[in-house]
């Protein structure tokens, strides 16, 4: 056992040590015309794999400003779509949950990143690692359950919703978040997970990646840090699919690369101060910005919402049960007693926080997320490449909740009741696989 662990060790240093070689330029070239041929119809014995791709953040229009060569390669060779459109709030929690479950986040009940509900104790949040792991948060069906439950094997590497037992199921592979896990080893494990013996090998994996996100947040959408962020990722990609082909799977898997969202510009001269709108003591902040939910201490909301409602121009102001019909959410049960909702490019923040920009580590954020899905700023990444997929193709920007109809599609499983429709992704698909 130890001299297998030491092979297996040796021999993923050494893959390691190829792939730092490899030029990025000259893998793109490659991957361009791999992508090419697989793309032509092919008749297998094996099943078809899945590897969903999330690259947090990826805004629709960073493919031709910032020209990731693996994932133009990708393109090319598959089928790239105008945007990603993601469901309100355009936010992480909620719309990886989406893409997962093809249900509308009302339905599946991430209705925020932080939330409380009135059945459930704790606070929902990234931190609150233990109230997560509550299946009574998690709504739906996610598709590593649907690929388990039909006797094939998932993975899911760093996915909302993975820790926890949803209906008394989890993939066969997954390990809790680690921000700090370099993108090597994530890539690594998704590998390994993929290539293990017959019977034991994921048909389907995810596979997920911040750094856009986070480069995103802290300098805005147009800066040479979410440059730098997606060269790093696409550089990850690249090390993916060239594993994946030395393994010999390049024949039956199918990416689909996709964000959650898009990112929006923030200036210092959009800001929503709480503080000179009311007496922040008054109340509990649930969530800040851009869309702001609040709980009166004294339980009088009729008294908090008339201190705020038009306050500000730029910050729409609503009781729960007033939430505009087109956000889909309006009396939700999890929706704090005050929802205010910012103008795209504002942000709503507090005397406090902005005394400690500029101190340590921390910067006045340069762009945010969370606003109307509808605007054009929101809207993400989706790639598809596989020889189940179109080559070449654009398609026009859909919704996410229609992935999950998508991806059973070419893994040939029942999907599970949701909201998405297969029509609509139909023309991604080679004839054949949409039947």
């Amino acid at each position: 056992m130890r001299a297998r662990t030491r092979r297996r060790a040796q021999y993923t240093a050494d893959v390691f040590h190829r792939l730092a070689r490899l030029g990025a330029a000259v893998f793109a070239a490659a991957l361009l015309v791999a992508c090419r041929t697989a793309a032509l119809p092919q008749v297998t014995a094996e099943r078809p794999i899945v590897v969903l791709v999330s690259i947090d953040g990826f805004r629709w229009d960073y493919l031709e400003k910032f020209r990731p060569p693996t994932l133009l390669a990708l393109a090319a060779g598959g089928v790239r779509a105008e945007g990603l459109i993601p469901q309100f709030p355009s936010k992480t929690f909620p719309n990886h949950y989406t893409i997962a479950t093809g249900l509308r986040i009302a339905r599946h009940g991430i209705v925020s990143n932080n939330m409380e509900a009135p059945d459930i104790p704790g606070r929902f949040s990234l931190r609150n690692r233990d109230v997560l792991m509550d299946p009574r948060w998690w709504g739906g069906e996610p598709i590593w359950n649907t690929v388990e439950r039909q006797g094939l094997v998932a993975s899911a590497m760093f996915w909302p919703g993975s820790e926890t037992k949803i209906g008394g199921r989890q993939a066969t592979y997954w390990i809790p978040y680690e921000e700090e896990m370099p993108h090597a080893e994530r890539v690594a494990r998704t590998l390994d997970w993929l290539t293990r013996p017959a019977g034991k090998g994921a048909s389907f994996a995810t596979l997920y990646f911040s750094d856009v996100d986070t480069a995103g947040h802290r300098r805005g959408p147009d800066s040479e840090e979410v440059r730098d962020a997606v060269a790093r990722v696409d550089a990850s990609l690249a090390q993916l699919v060239k594993g994946v082909e030395d393994a010999g799977r390049g024949a039956r898997v199918h990416y689909i690369v996709v964000s959650d969202h898009g990112m929006a510009s923030l200036s210092p001269d959009r800001m929503i101060v709480l503080d000179d709108l009311i007496d922040i003591a008054t109340a509990e902040v649930i969530d800040w910005s851009p869309v702001l939910g609040l709980t009166p201490r004294d339980g009088d909301v009729a008294r908090l919402y008339a201190a705020l409602k038009d306050r500000h121009p730029a910050l729409a102001v609503y009781r729960k049960g007033e939430v505009p019909a087109k956000y889909g959410l309006a009396g939700h049960p999890r929706l704090p007693p005050i929802v205010g909702i910012a103008g795209e490019g504002w942000h709503v923040t507090s005397r406090a926080e902005m005394a400690r920009w500029g101190t340590g580590n921390l910067v006045a954020p340069g762009g945010n997320h969370g606003y109307d899905p509808q605007l054009r700023s929101m809207h993400g990444l989706f790639v598809a490449a596989g020889s189940r997929v179109h080559r070449g193709r654009r398609v026009p920007a859909f919704e996410n909740i229609h992935l999950y109809e998508l991806m059973c599609a070419l893994l040939g499983v029942r999907p599970a009741k949701n909201d998405g429709d297969l029509r609509v992704t139909r023309g991604i698909l080679r004839e054949r696989a949409a039947q």
